[in-house]
């Protein structure tokens, strides 16, 4: 089930599924230690002696307010006269989450509705040797485990405390867990369960004929009991609804800190903008590690997750951030980026959020012969998104201490790195992460980040050194028309494998290629480009009511069983962006740079009403498939937006304006 509505503040972080249950509860790292295991916490209301869970049987609507990070969630149930209108935040400065609930009576009648709430806690990503408790002293429900504490409590009116609750076991012969005991509309009052321990609360309302009242609920997160019991108060003394304001005034003003003109554009593309930022910030913890995803659901297909660092997710993050005038939002990530450097300045394939090294499926032998286990697009893409976020800051000082530890460690790798006879680079794993050898995207994404690393060289006056940089991707760049284009194609191939005269060429089209004209490479009117842009589009375009780009030909990575045996591959909003992007870097008029409009307008109809982008969707529901949110995603739709302003204001500015 796709996570919807995720809150957060860069410690503590929430995510929510499409029934408005919480899935995930993320601290004290984004991504790391995820305290539910993806087990759901139920929210339901009983009322005239009748129960129900938040679901399917509710009308639902999950959005975040506008310029955000406070949820604006509608809930209806006509069967029990009942509507509710929820706010979800994690305080901007408080690892609090707070939960704002209206209900109105849709009947002339007085009546008792009750609301519960169940948290089943995984402390530390499992359920051994739990314990959840009433505490007297802050009237609250407690979760601990060694390090981890989390304090529940809720105010109704002007009284705090909870009144009706009750501690049980889970998952034991039996016993279902403590959700079932609110079924009946009551709650037992068990004080304290231990081991494998899950609780629930109660919210007793009376509501007057056609009346509403609100009620609010919150979590403190924390390392030990004073730090919460602290928090508890700060939310009683500071009020729910202070809390709330504040952080929604934040959030309204960091994503309104600059003036955004969006030229010509739609307001079908210009509406999810700012929600594609506020978005990405859920998924940046505070230390630095800018994470692929938090969506726990897809544990349950290959027992791993996406809550790692990547070099290149996070990189495509920074540059569209720092593009946007964010660059101090990335300054962290790229001080991560130096201290999990390897000390032969690169970075492996993806990182926990504390920097230590994440599980890893890349071999370090490859046909009996030890290599690198390493995406060499992860650590060029870093000089790339940085030299980004030097232009829109012109930090000097940020740069500085980088520049022998980050810049020269890792050009000097990507020197090295390479076959003595062709220029290009040695092998190592392509962008998907799937198939060893030399692509064409991992040759584009070294010649942009060697080139970066030559501005910056230049920068610090080193000129020697920055001919040198400029000089091995000019090499490459010879390297690549001469042994990655396939003449018989008339394009180039994604990947070369290398033999004893050249390379062994991979016919598969892959979307990727597009990168040699994205990142900077080729220009887009080169004739062996366009050819290879043709044929993206007449291979990988989707010929269903969905539409879309597949990654590649017979891409078969979270293929529904049902998926048209015709259709290349999901379609996935990276590849489908990079599509409208090529055409804004290759847009001559204004004319021209129109053909970008309808990918971007994609991205808008196939995204979740909270402006929520998956990974891929599927080729004929559109139903989000593997995670969401993806990171990347909502990076590619904001760099693009951002491309297509930047071109129409050039166009305009140069005469472009014609209809060509």
């Amino acid at each position: 089930m796709p996570k919807d509505i995720p809150v957060s503040n860069g410690n503590l972080l929430f995510n929510f599924d499409f029934d408005y249950q919480i899935r995930d509860v993320y601290f004290p790292f984004i991504g790391q230690e995820n305290h539910s295991k993806g087990a759901p916490f139920r929210f339901g209301v009983w009322v005239d002696g009748y129960f129900s869970w938040i679901g399917p049987e509710w009308e639902k609507d999950l959005r975040y307010h506008d310029d955000s990070l406070v949820t604006n969630v509608f809930l209806k149930n006509e069967s029990l006269g009942l509507e509710l209108r929820c706010s979800d935040v994690v305080d901007i400065d408080l690892n609090i989450y707070i939960k704002k609930i209206e209900t109105t009576n849709l009947k002339g009648e007085e009546r008792q509705v009750r609301l519960f709430l169940n948290h089943d806690f995984h402390l530390y990503g499992n359920d051994i040797g739990d314990t959840a408790y009433f505490d007297p002293q802050t009237r609250s429900i407690i979760h601990y485990k060694a390090n981890r504490y989390f304090l529940i409590n809720c105010r109704e009116s002007e009284k705090c405390g909870v009144d009706h609750y009750a501690c049980g076991d889970k998952q034991v012969e039996g016993r279902e867990g403590i959700w079932k005991d609110a079924e009946d509309g009551d709650l037992s009052g068990n004080q304290i369960s231990w081991g494998s321990a899950d609780s629930a609360i109660g919210i007793w309302l009376n509501l007057h004929p056609w009346g509403k009242t609100v009620a609010y609920y919150w979590i403190a997160a924390g390392t030990r009991y004073n730090e919460v019991a602290q928090l508890n108060r700060d939310v009683i003394e500071k009020t729910p609804d202070e809390l709330i304001k504040r952080t929604s005034d934040y959030w309204r003003t960091w994503v309104n800190k600059t003036d955004k003109s969006f030229a010509d554009l739609p307001n079908s593309i210009t509406d999810i903008f700012n929600s594609s930022f506020l978005i990405l910030r859920t998924q940046i913890d505070n230390r630095g590690a800018i994470i692929a995803a938090n969506d726990s659901d897809i544990v349950r297909f290959g027992k791993d997750t996406y809550s790692y660092m990547w070099g290149r997710d996070g990189a495509f993050v920074a540059a569209a951030l720092a593009k946007a005038g964010y660059s101090h939002v990335c300054m962290n990530f790229f001080d991560f980026c130096v201290r999990v450097l390897s000390d032969g300045g690169y970075l492996y394939q993806h990182y926990n959020p504390d920097g230590s090294l994440a599980s890893n499926w890349h071999p370090w032998l490859v046909d009996g012969k030890e290599v690198l286990p390493i995406q060499e697009d992860s650590t060029a893409l870093i000089l790339w998104a940085l030299w980004i976020n030097y232009e829109s800051s012109k930090d000097i000082e940020f740069i500085r201490p980088l520049y022998n530890e980050l810049i020269k460690k890792s050009a000097d790798f990507l020197v090295t790195y390479r076959d003595p006879e062709t220029k290009l680079p040695f092998p190592s794993y392509d962008i998907w992460e799937e198939r060893f050898g030399v692509h064409s995207f991992t040759v584009a994404a070294v010649i942009a980040g060697l080139r970066a690393a030559a501005n910056f060289a230049r920068l610090f006056q080193d000129a020697s050194l920055a001919e040198k940089y400029d000089n091995v991707a000019e090499q490459m760049k010879e390297g690549l028309a001469k042994h990655l284009y396939h003449a018989g194609l008339k394009r180039y191939a994604r990947s070369g494998y290398r033999k004893d005269k050249g390379y062994e060429l991979d016919e598969v089209i892959d979307v990727s290629l597009l990168g040699l004209t994205i990142l900077g490479g080729l220009p887009p009117g080169d004739p062996r480009m366009v050819e290879t842009m043709e044929a993206i589009r007449q291979q990988l375009w989707l010929k269903t009511p969905i539409e879309g780009c597949a990654r590649y030909q017979d891409d078969d990575y979270q293929r529904p069983h049902d998926s048209p045996c015709d259709v290349p591959g999901n379609p996935w909003f990276i590849s489908t962006l990079w599509l409208g992007e090529y055409f804004i870097v290759s847009a001559e008029s204004i004319q021209e740079l129109h053909k970008a409009i309808p990918y971007l307008e994609w991205c808008g109809r196939n995204a979740l009403p909270s402006g929520v982008f998956a990974e891929q969707i599927h080729p004929v529901n559109g139903s989000p498939l593997s995670v969401s949110p993806l990171t990347w995603s909502h990076s590619a739709f904001v760099w693009t937006v951002l491309q297509y302003t930047e071109k129409f204001n050039s166009l305009k500015l140069n005469g472009g304006l014609s209809q060509k």
